[in-house]
């Protein structure tokens, strides 16, 4: 039986979703080298090192799948001699070229540099949307021109020829949609409470649709952090006479119960390479309401995005007039493609071969 090495230096959220499931699924000898999911710069810089170290006990594997946590270059110089002989895939859930920062000055360049080298390194590379894969490879030639001299050429050129798209898998089976709705639209928010997402537009959005009279329940979910913004500490007061539920969900089954409760799932964000909690509500039975960017312009059809924070305002005021607007749908669809019927295969060729 072919035996596969998954390393993951940072495991949690999207990252240890995906290794769940393909350790559940692939037809091989498993085994996982994981670090916890905290402190990702130190990850970056130092998990390689103790990954080879830990590398160095284990007998050859047949294939190696890493994330792109993990700095390849740095794991296969230092692990055993047996890592240059196996395949070496790497699934790239994020990329430190293009994630956005609150300054540019503050971006450091070294992380980076890391995921080109490491995407260098792999015999294989995927990404969870195709819009992360284009971005992430437009972005090399400019970083490549900060260098003082001695620019490396066809780096871009190189990684694309052997990267391809492989979206984060759903277990469908397990997502319940949801039950017949009345009452007033119930609003989703289901993302990282950070910056990147963008919650101010969608607060802001929901003050003035209450302060005009217009009904609604809200949701507000996923995870949050010791620098969320402030707008969540602001909008849980003000709308507190709209809120149903505020705050991360630690029992799968009582979140995706949860999910499947709600009538809209909204995204304001100004970043998102794939998306899985928006993906997780829709299977649940969710109507999207997404920004014309990103990922989503990708992944959802014309007739879900809006273009602009006017047109989001509006269209939102319209479902909440009308919920039964967003009660009639089979928004599971949208997402079917995803169950990891359909891409596990997929997956396996890509870590196999």
């Amino acid at each position: 039986m072919r035996r596969l090495l998954i390393i993951e230096p940072y495991f949690g959220t999207s990252h240890a979703h995906l290794i769940r499931g393909l350790m559940k699924r692939l037809e091989c000898e498993c085994e996982l080298l994981e670090m916890s999911p905290r402190k990702w710069k130190w990850r970056m810089r130092g998990g390689a090192i103790h990954m080879a170290e830990r590398a160095g006990e284990i007998a050859p594997y047949d294939a190696v799948f890493a994330s792109d946590f993990l700095d390849l270059a740095t794991f296969l110089a230092l692990g055993p001699s047996w890592l240059r002989d196996c395949r070496k895939t790497v699934y790239f859930h994020e990329n430190q070229l293009t994630y956005p920062v609150r300054i540019d000055d503050e971006r450091d360049f070294h992380f980076a540099l890391t995921n080109i080298t490491t995407a260098l390194s792999a015999d294989a590379v995927a990404f969870n949307s195709d819009f992360h894969r284009r971005e992430f490879l437009d972005a090399i030639d400019g970083l490549i021109a900060k260098f003082p001299d001695y620019r490396p050429e066809g780096i871009a050129d190189g990684i694309a020829k052997k990267s391809s798209v492989l979206p984060i898998p759903l277990d469908l089976d397990t997502i319940p949609t949801g039950h017949n709705r009345t009452g007033p639209l119930r609003i989703l928010w289901n993302q990282r409470w950070e910056f990147d997402k963008s919650p101010e537009v969608l607060f802001e959005t929901l003050f003035d649709l209450d302060e005009t009279g217009v009904d609604f329940e809200l949701v507000v979910a996923g995870e949050g952090f010791e620098y969320s913004p402030s707008i969540f500490e602001i909008a849980q007061d003000r709308l507190a006479h709209k809120i149903v539920h505020w705050g991360f969900v630690e029992s799968r089954e009582e979140y995706l119960r949860l999910l499947g409760s709600c009538d809209v799932v909204i995204s304001t964000a100004i970043h998102e390479f794939f998306g899985i909690s928006v993906a997780e509500a829709v299977a649940g039975g969710c109507r999207p309401l997404l920004p014309n960017r990103l990922a989503y312009s990708d992944m959802y059809p014309p007739d879900f995005l809006y273009d602009d924070d006017g047109q989001f305002r509006e269209q939102l005021r319209r479902l909440c007039l009308n919920p039964e607007l967003a009660r009639n749908g089979d928004y599971r669809r949208l997402v079917c493609h995803l169950d990891w019927g359909e891409q596990i295969g997929k997956y396996e060729r890509f870590i196999f071969g």
